[in-house]
């Protein structure tokens, strides 16, 4: 009985932490179905976006610290779309006149949803990370991991390696969560793994909507290729490492000017 009921408790938070992916993609189901013929449709879900964002932090479900983490992963997100629509990876077919290089600034906002996932999961369920790596092996991985997604273009794709690399790295690393006032504790490397499945199925659902379309969805809509699962591990890798040291250095901080605090009051 009690698991289920943590089950429940689990399944709702998480629900909770999806606010903002579950927005866009309710979005793009609804903008597929529904014409207007005033506004393109890319504009229309940017406008949808950015009045998503405003009402999160106007309703306290995101802080500005947390906006500022998210904008990041906007911007990476961005770049690695146009390079990406600029190769020919995938498309996005549909109009709008809010585009970088044939890019719809609101596809932006899908890679810092998975932002927004991480912060409010953070939160949700008191996330605690032990045994973290290094600060600059893991600050050089990332690097290495986004550089990947460029060069692969023109010399060997290395994601394999990487993976072994984030595996070897992260084999003591544990992050600890509660569900109701349990506690629970799971390999880092096999979180990754589940946010990237889900991430994949995501991406099915969107490309169906027409979020936007690989070369062999342009005719038909077919699933996207299970091997993409490989690329969200990498990239949730990128989102959860640049989210935890953000997290780790405003704690640090904190605690520092709390330090400060107590020693001028003995003074």
């Amino acid at each position: 009985m009690k698991f289920f009921r943590l089950l429940w408790i689990f399944t709702w938070k998480q629900a909770l932490c999806c606010i903002f992916p579950g927005i866009i993609f309710l979005s793009l189901a609804l903008t597929k179905l529904i014409n207007l013929p005033f506004i393109p449709r890319y504009d229309l879900l940017l406008i949808i976006c950015l009045l998503t964002q405003i009402l999160l932090i106007k309703f306290g479900l995101e802080t500005w610290d947390e906006l500022k983490v998210i904008m990041v992963f906007h911007v990476i997100g961005l770049v690695l779309e146009v390079y990406k629509v600029h190769m020919g990876s995938w498309s996005y077919p549909d109009d709008g006149l809010m585009k970088i290089a044939g890019v719809p600034l609101y596809s932006g906002f899908m890679y810092s949803s998975i932002a927004s996932y991480i912060c409010q999961a953070w939160k949700r369920f008191d996330l605690k990370m032990t045994n973290w790596p290094n600060i600059w092996l893991i600050t050089a991985l990332c690097v290495t991991i986004y550089g990947n997604f460029f060069t692969h273009h023109f010399i060997i794709d290395f994601r394999w390696v990487l993976i072994v690399l984030v595996l070897l790295l992260f084999r003591k690393t544990y992050v600890y969560f509660k569900v109701s006032a349990t506690q629970l504790k799971m390999p880092l490397s096999l979180s990754f793994l589940c946010i990237a499945f889900f991430i994949y199925l995501a991406e099915n659902i969107a490309s169906f909507y027409g979020a936007w379309a690989y070369p062999d969805q342009l005719v038909e809509w077919r699933p996207v290729h299970v091997s993409k699962i490989t690329s969200w591990y990498l990239l949730v890798i990128i989102s959860i490492i640049i989210v935890a040291q953000l997290k780790f250095i405003k704690q640090k901080l904190e605690k520092t000017t709390v330090t400060t605090k107590n020693e001028a009051t003995l003074k």
